[in-house]
């Protein structure tokens, strides 16, 4: 195993340091992905490099630092593709986004159909987390197809990242198999969601799901890791950034990811952020503050923000190293 493992911990420094990194704006633009007769349209956005000065930009309850629809700077960009977590929205990590486009990267996010906060449809139904790597195939399909912004982008530097299910997802489209039978069985034994209900009846697909080895790099954070064996992670060959919150919730949990640290054998870092709760990851808009301050309340001593702030430098360090400084 290839594993750099430590205990995550802030330093002022660390924010001081992104600052004096910001070269850029981040432009915004909406994309939609037309429906094909499998899969429906998926709705998502786009941050990209902008050399216009930033405005505040009301996007749904978030307001967004960014210029919309602005003429693109830059050409051979890197592109990152995100993957929300159940029940969420493309919005839901938009300032990792910014941090990413204002240095240079192009990231795109999308809603999940069937699984995001608008539409909770499928969010316990197993077909959701069949389709959730196909979405992202797709999205990538697209964004260096039949986007405006495909003779920007360098296809041979693309990268994932993903939170909670869509760190699921990016195992899978990393060339993980979920261990429907075995370890997805056993999770599933004391829970009455449907999905599990699904997988202990033999409802799960026999076929692998969708894989994409045009992902060179990926960020997982706090996966839903519970449904992945030894065996199911042995196919993954791509360096990984791998993070966790100590406290977990919303059905992952510590040991889970812990058990995926120890059984990957790609070269990773591991990254256990403690005192944080799973939602710690995304920073909570006054709004959502305001009508759901569950989601947005910490154990004592936890500083969201602060965190936030390190948390977006590692990333924006890591899709360095692997997709514009290639490692000696």
């Amino acid at each position: 195993m290839h594993a750099s493992k430590h205990v995550y911990s802030f330093f002022a420094g660390i924010g001081l340091c992104l600052t004096a990194t910001l070269a850029q704006a981040a432009g915004l633009r909406s994309i939609d992905i037309p429906a094909d007769a499998e899969s429906p349209a998926i709705h998502g956005m786009v941050w990209y490099p902008c050399a216009t000065t930033p405005e505040e930009i009301r996007v749904d309850i978030f307001t967004l630092p960014g210029v919309k629809d602005c003429p693109l700077a830059g050409d051979h960009l890197p592109l990152i593709v995100f993957s929300h977590g159940q029940g969420s929205m493309f919005l839901v990590n938009h300032d990792t986004a910014e941090t990413l486009a204002d240095n240079g990267f192009m990231v795109a996010a999308i809603n999940h159909p069937g699984d995001t906060a608008q539409d909770r449809s499928r969010s316990d139904d197993l077909s959701v987390l069949v389709e959730r790597p196909t979405d992202i195939k797709r999205l990538i399909d697209f964004m260096i197809g039949a986007s405006p912004f495909a003779a920007t982008i360098d296809q041979d530097r693309i990268g994932f990242f993903g939170y909670s299910r869509g760190g699921y997802t990016g195992l899978v489209l990393l060339g993980a198999d979920p261990d429907w039978a075995g370890e997805a069985s056993n999770y599933c034994q004391h829970s009455q969601l449907r999905l599990c209900q699904q997988i202990l009846g033999n409802k799960y697909p026999s076929r692998p799901l969708t894989h994409d080895p045009r992902i060179k790099v990926a960020v997982l954070i706090d996966p839903l890791a519970s449904v992945f064996s030894a065996k199911s992670v042995a196919p993954l060959k791509v360096p990984i950034q791998l993070w966790a919150s100590e406290r977990g919730g919303y059905g992952v949990r510590l040991r889970d990811v812990a058990a995926l640290d120890v059984n990957l054998t790609a070269q990773h870092e591991y990254r256990v952020v403690p005192n944080a709760g799973h939602l710690a990851f995304f920073l909570c808009p006054p709004a959502l503050i305001k009508e759901r301050s569950e989601l947005c309340e910490d154990a004592p001593g936890f500083d969201r923000a602060t965190f936030h702030a390190g948390f977006n430098a590692e990333v924006l360090a890591f899709f360095r190293k692997w997709l514009i400084q290639p490692a000696k």
